[in-house]
């Protein structure tokens, strides 16, 4: 196809032909970064929290006025609620994964270290939890009946050896502190306070993201009640039965002590959904706008080549009644658009990269990964082809005759 005789079209159509090319440039730059974001937030919405999320009910209540037998009613309300049909476990625990705010605090591999080697959240667990959350343990064993001790131990920060605990890790936060492997048997400390590793699971989120981390985990045994931040977790034989059984342990519990609120009732499923809404409506957003701004970038482009047709009618013409073909006109018009494309992406690519930076700066994104360019510059060539085709067609209906008439 002969290019010098199109652009010395579009050197006599500057302006407009610059619009066209500032526009597809907007679009990659924008279009490139949104999808971006749109896989980030997929990414975090399909996370593996380490649970069998589907089998998991939660429930959590808070006692009127102050609880003196919070630790006894927290123990008949887990034998009553293993009594319920259709349950196969239940425990409780202080925190489960994908909810706003969490309980955190800083390990270290020395007592005498004065920087903490990291941040790890820390889950306070009775009996039988990593049987109900459904966590893979890889190395290791689970917590021995006698090292689990009561949430009265939180109150006596002074009692180093009360507070002294074995705890299982995360895979993660044993791969950032034992890079060379053998966590099991090692010993942490949290300030001066000895906590020995019994086990790694596989896989346990935190609660939220802090510091750009989901994965530093810390399970520790101790028995929280159901008035000091405990909440019970249901593990049930057929997610199908999640709501029967959930109502029945509402039942069973009000049956131990109907002077109590539910603060939450709701399968784990519910609790992620919820926690990640404000994900799925940014997702929902971007793609609106991906989606207005190609119908934008499309809508000027068969703007600009009806109005070219139009205004080369009797140029076409002439061009017909001289020997070219209908094929020779569409793919001038094709070529005129792939050309402008070309450019708008290629100045867009630039601006895609200089919009990242600025969103690195200033919204803790991570840089753009560079096959979002290519992805970005087919879809508006494609998109800049198929709109122009149209009008291309029209031109290339133009009959040879239309040469000889007058103006």
């Amino acid at each position: 196809m002969e290019i010098r005789p199109i652009l010395s079209t579009l050197s006599r159509h500057k302006t407009a032909a610059a619009l066209i090319v500032l526009e597809i440039a907007l679009s990659c730059a924008i279009i490139c970064n949104a999808l971006f974001i749109v896989s980030q937030r997929l990414e975090t919405l399909n996370l593996a929290s380490g649970m069998d999320d589907a089998q998991l009910i939660e429930i959590a209540l808070s006692g009127i006025g102050q609880q003196t037998d919070a630790d006894a009613r927290s123990a008949e309300d887990l034998l009553s609620l293993r009594a319920v049909p259709g349950v196969e476990h239940v425990a409780i625990v202080n925190q489960l994964p994908f909810q706003n705010g969490s309980w955190n605090t800083s390990v270290s591999l020395s007592a005498e270290q004065e920087v903490p080697t990291l941040n790890a959240t820390q889950y306070m667990v009775g009996e039988g939890t990593l049987a109900t959350m459904g966590l893979k343990l890889i190395a290791g064993r689970d917590f021995n009946a006698d090292e689990f001790k009561s949430s009265d131990v939180l109150n006596k920060v002074e009692d180093i050896n009360g507070l002294s605990s074995a705890i299982i890790l995360s895979q993660a936060t044993a791969d950032k502190l034992f890079p060379e492997g053998g966590a099991v048997g090692k010993t942490l400390y949290m300030a001066n306070i000895p906590l020995t590793i019994v086990g790694v699971v596989d896989t346990l989120l935190r609660p939220n993201e802090q510091n750009n981390n989901r994965s530093y985990s810390l399970i520790f045994p101790i028995r929280m009640n159901f008035a000091n931040g405990g909440r019970y977790l249901i593990r049930v034989t057929d997610p199908a039965r999640r709501a029967e059984v959930l109502k029945q342990a509402l039942a069973a519990l009000d049956k131990n002590d109907p002077n109590r609120l539910v603060q939450r009732k709701r399968t784990f499923e519910e609790s992620r959904a919820d926690y990640f809404a404000n994900d799925r409506d940014m997702i929902g957003l971007l793609l609106m706008v991906c989606a207005l701004l190609l119908l934008v970038t499309a809508l000027g482009i068969v703007g600009l080549a009806s109005f070219w047709v139009q205004q080369r009618t009797k140029q076409i013409g002439i061009r017909r009644a001289l020997g070219a073909t209908r094929g020779q006109i569409l793919r001038y018009f094709q070529t005129e658009n792939f050309l402008l494309a070309s450019i708008g992406i290629a100045l867009g690519m630039l601006l895609a990269y200089g919009l990242n930076q600025l969103l690195m700066t200033h919204y803790e994104l991570p840089r753009l990964p560079l096959i979002y360019l290519p992805v970005g510059a087919v879809v508006l060539w494609l998109l800049g082809q198929i709109a122009v085709f149209g009008p291309a067609r029209r031109a290339a209906s133009v009959p040879p005759a239309i040469a000889t008439r007058s103006a």
